[in-house]
């Protein structure tokens, strides 16, 4: 499908724009940056495009990965603000919930396979739509809108695959989210023992 092979080239030429250096260029140049990665793109390698060819290694990614590179770029040629770090986490907590949900039954870990709810996703909108409304309610417009363009990406069979899942998740973010997470809540109980200790020196002293 012509939007999978759109989606593939938005995908690396957005990658490519957040792990190179900005140059303290302004958002116009950026902008003609953001153009020539994305033209970059299709130059053949062995007859394949750029993102052709990395398209065949890595899958599609998610309509939720790309809402979210977007706002990064966004971030980071400052057309929008960054947002809170409570806020960034209840996504990554969200989303890897839901590839702790998904993946594990695909690697065989489980006789339960939740990747046939995709197909027929009716109950699994109704859950997500949930989720959405609740992060929009705590003013997590961006996770409300990941989620949110996913499903609407999905009625409109923006992409070849019939699966909602497809639309939802990829082995990328949920792997980031999962060691964004992981990290966090290490970081809190290492602060925690640490505040622990620092109140128990008086004491000794």
């Amino acid at each position: 499908m012509m939007a999978d092979l759109w989606l593939s080239h938005l995908t690396l030429a957005l990658l490519a724009f957040l792990l190179t250096p900005g140059f303290g260029l302004g958002a116009v140049w950026q902008a003609v940056r953001l153009m020539v990665l994305l033209a970059l793109s299709f130059v053949p390698i062995e007859g394949l495009s750029l993102a052709a060819y990395t398209h065949s290694f890595t899958g599609d990614a998610a309509i939720t990965s790309l809402v979210a590179l977007l706002y990064l770029v966004g971030v980071r040629v400052g057309l929008v603000p960054c947002m809170e770090r409570a806020r960034s986490i209840q996504i990554v907590v969200v989303m890897a919930a839901l590839g702790l949900f998904l993946y594990p039954a695909t690697l065989g870990l489980s006789y339960f396979d939740p990747y046939r709810l995709g197909y027929q996703p009716r109950h699994l909108i109704l859950f997500i739509g949930v989720v959405a409304f609740a992060l929009l309610a705590l003013g997590n417009r961006l996770g409300a809108c990941m989620l949110g363009l996913a499903t609407l990406a999905f009625s409109l069979g923006f992409k070849s695959s019939p699966n909602y899942w497809d639309y939802l998740i990829d082995p990328f973010i949920a792997l980031y989210s999962c060691v964004a997470v992981t990290g966090y809540f290490v970081r809190m109980a290492w602060a925690g023992k640490s505040a622990k200790r620092d109140t128990r020196l008086p004491a000794q002293a």
